[in-house]
């Protein structure tokens, strides 16, 4: 059926007053926001690198497809325009979602509250509102056969742009290390998987008997799952004292007594397993973003020093009324003292000492529970200086990356003398479709400082391994909604060794 040019006239019209909203919208919030919108951009696999050019010209360029499209003599080009640059934003999606290693932040606005994949989908309309425009809008060479190729040269053009941002992108496999690993056979044989329906949990410890799951979405209830993965069993903590201003209670589970705590009251609570009933503590001493129990009355906890926000080791006595003690020392400053020293706080029953494992370069610390220093370690890459770089977002009053960080040690778990790392570093020859597919887990004798051998957790459903836990010959694996057990094999327990108590 032949359309009248009225019919088209009107059709070109929506399109390009969507387009002008869009557009209209979306620049200014970019502007009105600009170096958030910047900061974001420095998140993006592809574009860290241009963050400050393409902060200016995406708005830039919506502004003036924006005033084209309202001067009808210059409706074509603006459609053209237009379509090149949804095409531009769907293919740098696609990009992400399928070849990036990390997917960054969405967009800012009303975007903000769409997933990735949302994301696409809407790109993709407005991408075919485009080329319905175009194939409506009347042009001094209406032939089919130039407006084909109109369409097919610009949809190249953008394409080109955003594959040639990839290629050349500070992409993290450009961090590619020259150490290599030792990956046997199986070093870790997988035992069971377990769908726990939910992403919201959290290891809060491990015994011979069972593993226990804390949930960030509910927070006083603790999940206990027997070894075998086979029997679940559900408690609801019961606290002494509710009436605190609460934002995120964490538990950690050191048997046979439990710890509550939440650093930003801050407080702590103790109870035993067998009720789980538990009674404050500790409450209005130093703020602090991490406990882990060195015995039944201390934790070691991870401080924010007053003033300046710098991350601290301390610890701190439930029996005693005395200030948390600290060491000044332990972390070590290499940019600000807080981001650059984000790491892991763990501590290891067997062999009575606390390890600190940085995120963002190759180290970790070894500590008695007196807070002395026994040595500073590394891990097998190279990365031995923070890679990040810091912005200051003064209209929202927040510091954030300016970049994508060189993220080192994304994890980590310690038993008896062993430390177990995800690394997010690939060594030399290591194939990346692997990366796509697993993660990896290095593992160190804390005792002799030494590397010992790494093994890959495969993804489930695309999800990556996001915490673990390690107890005996059992290591335990938060990937996605699902627990996985795994059995280490001797070549990594034959070095399990006790230490005596200092």
């Amino acid at each position: 059926m032949k359309i009248s040019e009225k019919i088209k006239s009107v059709i070109v019209n929506f399109i390009s007053w969507l387009f002008i909203l869009l557009f209209t919208y979306a620049a200014t919030n970019k502007v009105l926001d600009f170096e958030n919108f910047k900061q974001q951009l420095g998140q993006s696999p592809l574009l860290s690198s241009f963050a400050e050019q393409v902060a200016w010209a995406v708005p830039s360029a919506e502004f003036l497809i924006v005033i084209l499209l309202v001067l009808p003599k210059f409706r074509y080009p603006a459609l053209v325009s237009s379509f090149v640059l949804m095409l531009i934003f769907t293919v740098y999606i696609y990009i992400i979602l399928n070849h990036s290693v990390f997917v960054p932040c969405s967009c800012g606005g009303i975007l903000e509250k769409m997933n990735w994949h949302e994301h696409l989908i809407f790109n993709i309309g407005f991408v075919f509102l485009a080329l319905i425009g175009l194939w409506l809008q009347p042009t001094p060479f209406s032939t089919i056969k130039r407006k084909l190729i109109v369409v097919s040269s610009s949809a190249l053009t953008g394409i080109i742009i955003v594959i040639a941002l990839f290629l050349i992108s500070e992409n993290i496999h450009s961090y590619h290390n020259k150490f290599v690993r030792r990956l046997s056979s199986a070093p870790a044989t997988k035992i069971k998987d377990y769908n726990l329906k939910l992403r919201s949990y959290y290891f809060a410890g491990a015994d011979g008997d069972h593993v226990y799951l804390g949930n960030t979405t509910s927070q006083l209830l603790m999940t206990v799952v027997d070894t075998a993965l086979n029997k679940t069993t559900i408690h609801n903590i019961t606290l002494d004292k509710i009436d605190l201003p609460f934002r995120s209670l964490t538990i950690r589970v050191n048997g046979p007594y439990f710890y509550i705590y939440d650093g930003t009251v801050p407080c702590i609570f103790r109870g035993k397993i067998s009720d789980w009933k538990a009674e404050l503590y500790k409450s209005g001493s130093e703020y602090f973003t991490y406990a882990e129990a060195i015995d039944s009355t201390s934790l070691a906890v991870r401080v924010q020093k007053r003033g300046s926000g710098e991350s601290l080791v301390g610890k701190v006595d439930l029996l005693s009324n005395e200030k948390t003690v600290l060491n000044h020392n332990l972390l070590q400053k290499q940019i600000d003292g807080l981001f650059d020293t984000d790491g892991s706080l763990m501590y290891s029953n067997e062999i009575n000492r606390i390890i600190y494992l940085y995120a963002y370069r190759n180290q970790f610390i070894v500590a008695d529970p007196k807070l002395n220093l026994d040595y500073r370690g590394n891990t097998i890459d190279t990365i031995a200086h923070s890679n990040i770089e810091l912005v200051d977002l003064e209209k929202r009053g927040e510091r954030k990356f300016a970049k994508k960080p060189l993220l080192v040690n994304k994890d980590a778990a310690v038993y008896g003398n062993i430390l177990f790392v995800n690394s997010n570093i690939p060594g030399r020859y290591e194939s990346l479709e692997m990366w796509k597919l697993a993660s990896i887990v290095d593992s160190y004798n804390i005792s002799s400082n030494s590397y010992l051998e790494s093994f890959y957790v495969y993804d489930v459903d695309k999800q990556k391994l996001r915490d673990i836990i390690v107890h005996g010959d059992k290591l335990y694996a938060l990937v996605g909604n699902h627990l996985i057990s795994y059995k280490l094999q001797p070549i990594i327990t034959a070095n399990y060794k006790k230490q005596s108590r200092s």
